[in-house]
């Protein structure tokens, strides 16, 4: 099963996630939008698991200590790709945000998982394959507050991709 560990927004967040998709849709009908109730921001991808490493990612979650923060969305912007661009939303890297993911990858790595070693650049990709060269406005800033971080699986249901929570970790 292919595994990652998220946030995951509420729907006023989805929402405005939602809008800025559609302004760039509108721009650039040809491309790949990911349905808004995936979008999520990824803290730590962690590929092809079974079982195991399954209940091993589980127990790293439960260890978390954090307390809940606020998440900023402050800005859009691209990835330029040879097949396209990629389409974000970036969110502010706060002190709180920074903690975590790095707490988490330390959890993780410590116990066999392989992670990116690239720096972390907190986004939430709304649109990949986009050919044409488009401007969007800047949204207005808006967060959310970060209360839970998710064990995830991705997966096909009905052709579709889905993204299902297996085990989620709280705030303090």
């Amino acid at each position: 099963m292919r595994l990652f560990v998220a946030i995951n927004f509420n729907d006023e967040t989805r929402f405005r996630l939602a809008e800025i998709q559609r302004k760039i849709r509108s721009s650039a009908p040809r491309g790949r939008f990911p349905d808004p109730a995936n979008l999520h921001l990824t803290l730590a991808f962690l590929g092809e698991c079974d079982a195991k490493e399954l209940q091993v990612a589980q127990n790293i979650l439960s260890s978390m200590v954090f307390t809940p923060f606020e998440l900023a969305f402050e800005r859009v912007g691209r990835f330029e790709r040879r097949g396209g661009d990629l389409w974000w939303a970036g969110i502010t890297l706060t002190r709180d945000l920074k903690e975590l993911q790095e707490d988490l990858s330390r959890g993780l790595t410590s116990v066999g998982f392989k992670l990116d070693s690239r720096p972390f650049k907190p986004h939430v990709t709304l649109a990949r394959q986009i050919l044409e060269k488009i401007k969007i406005p800047a949204p207005p800033p808006f967060s959310e507050t970060v209360r839970s971080i998710e064990l995830m699986k991705s997966t096909r249901i009905d052709g579709r991709l889905t993204y299902v929570p297996l085990f989620r970790a709280e705030s303090q």
